[in-house]
């Protein structure tokens, strides 16, 4: 019913950039928030970058004054814009979505919605 597709990672040097983008999709009746996290092999799951419906950022403070999270309201995209890239910052890009879903005309669901994940590698 709800799909967030990301798009936009691959492979790249260190000291480079990427831009992912994740678009929502289906009955939403609004976004609450969304975001970007990222999971490392054999590591936990970690917060990269939130953006809030009035604009508020959030990011993880490894990503800090690197990474820059935007949105396109009427799209449903939110974006991550990655520079100067470290091979420490090599994971599986998740999309999140805080979500308000119409289940039928008079019902509203609130939920987390998560992308299928991209990946992103920072090796010479």
């Amino acid at each position: 019913q709800v799909q967030l597709v990301e798009s936009g990672g691959g492979l790249v040097q260190p000291g480079g950039s990427l831009r992912l983008s994740c678009a929502a999709s289906g009955s939403i009746f609004s976004i609450n928030a969304m975001g970007w996290y990222r999971q490392a092999p054999e590591k936990e799951r970690e917060l990269v970058a939130i953006i809030t419906s009035d604009g508020r950022t959030n990011y993880g403070d490894s990503v800090k004054g690197r990474f820059t999270i935007s949105r396109d309201h009427a799209k449903n995209t939110v974006y991550l814009q990655m520079n100067s890239l470290k091979p420490e910052d090599t994971a599986v890009y998740y999309c999140h979505g805080d979500l308000d879903v119409r289940i039928t005309p008079l019902s509203i669901h609130h939920d987390d919605y998560w992308g299928q994940g991209t990946q992103v590698t920072v090796s010479s």
